[in-house]
């Protein structure tokens, strides 16, 4: 089959829609079908107007125009996109779709327009933007029109159903992950009841900006710390880059708290997965996340991970099993104390880590070739 990947983003941005893309397309590429991805980001020269370059093996078709952020905006790609999925004999479309995606809204349109079977696919919470997609009827039209519908969680698939609001179903094509990669190599080294001759360690990995909430993973640290009985040594290791990074350390300073939170930055994955398995937690408490790859990848690590409810961690983490769920962050803040002070809690769900999540890549690669196939049925 060929496919054509359609995507606001793309390598060599680096963020969840832009990796998942990228990972896709090798895995699709690896069962026998032919990939092509068609972006609105600049290749890592600065490639655009349409430029081919070969990333990994993947033939990407930069339409990007030089504009100020890189903004993925281009009005007049809708054309030569068109031309380009017609002459290219492509099988199927498969658009992925973010809270504010314009180029990928663009080529819905065309693909759909061109009467390619097509397959959306949101990364996104569409809560509090219900009211403006519904006004916009962009995905209501597309499932009309014949699209097949998804999204990456069973929360986001909900988000999407009540703006489709027509009765099309919306299934759940989820981000992947790669088990082998992030589990570690002869289980976790913990000693009785998880704990080992250090600082118990607490985890966190995100964008630092201010819609991931980074300032709540220090806030519920420093509030479960203060419950912690006298002497329990506990250390937070908060990694990424943003705009919230001055923020962030300015309130460490305030606090007094140098001393148990530290800030390195963004790491390589191999340096994030070695800092995983030398950890003991993962706390995240983003509200509007749709999937969560970060703390997907952390509890394939084998850590317990403290996630909100409402949010597509819960896909991946049962309460009590693969970690604890919190309605909100004083629940988290009761949920972190727990699980630093109940150790027999801790190796009990590290355990049951280590077993492969559901959303390993061979099954995601199914699920989205049953999606082309849905895609592809007479309406």
């Amino acid at each position: 089959m060929k496919v054509a990947l359609l995507t606001d983003c793309y390598l060599p941005r680096l963020g969840g829609i832009e990796v998942q893309v990228h990972d896709l397309a090798l895995h699709l590429a690896r069962r026998g079908h032919e990939v092509e991805a068609f972006t609105a980001t600049p290749g890592q020269r600065g490639e655009r107007h349409g430029f081919v370059e070969v990333v990994d093996g993947v033939p990407v078709h930069r339409m990007a125009l030089r504009l100020p952020w890189e903004l993925p905006v281009n009005p007049v790609a809708p054309t030569e996109v068109r031309r380009r999925l017609a002459r290219g004999d492509f099988d199927v479309a498969h658009v992925h779709m973010g809270v504010v995606s314009p180029f990928s809204t663009d080529m819905a349109r065309v693909a759909l327009g061109a009467g390619l079977p097509t397959a959306v696919t949101w990364h996104c919470l569409m809560e509090r933007s219900q009211p403006v997609f519904r006004a916009l009827g962009h995905a209501r039209r597309w499932a009309v029109a014949g699209a097949a519908l998804s999204a990456v969680s069973g929360v986001a698939a909900r988000s999407v159903e009540a703006v489709v609001s027509h009765g099309a179903p919306v299934s759940v094509l989820p981000n992947g992950i790669d088990a082998g990669f992030w589990a570690p190599a002869g289980g976790r080294s913990t000693g009785p009841g998880g704990r080992t001759d250090r600082p118990l360690r607490v985890v966190a990995a995100m964008r630092l900006a201010q819609r991931k909430r980074p300032l709540a993973v220090l806030e519920v640290f420093a509030a479960a710390r203060r419950r912690l009985p006298a002497g329990t040594e506990v250390r937070l290791a908060l990694f990424g880059e943003g705009p919230q990074r001055a923020r962030l350390e300015r309130w460490v300073e305030r606090e007094g708290l140098g001393g148990c939170v530290e800030l390195p930055g963004r790491l390589t994955r191999e340096r994030l997965r070695d800092e995983y398995w030398h950890a003991d937690l993962y706390l995240t408490p983003a509200r509007l996340e749709a999937f969560g790859i970060a703390a997907l990848e952390a509890r394939t690590a084998g850590l317990p991970v403290l996630a909100r409810t409402g949010t597509g961690a819960a896909d991946f983490v049962e309460d009590g099993v693969n970690g604890l769920l919190a309605p909100d962050d004083a629940g988290l803040v009761d949920a972190l104390v727990r699980l630093v002070t109940d150790g027999v809690l801790r190796s009990r769900i590290a355990a049951a880590n280590a077993a492969p999540p559901p959303q390993t890549w061979d099954r995601v690669t199914a699920l989205a070739e049953a999606e082309y196939a849905r895609a592809r049925r007479p309406r």
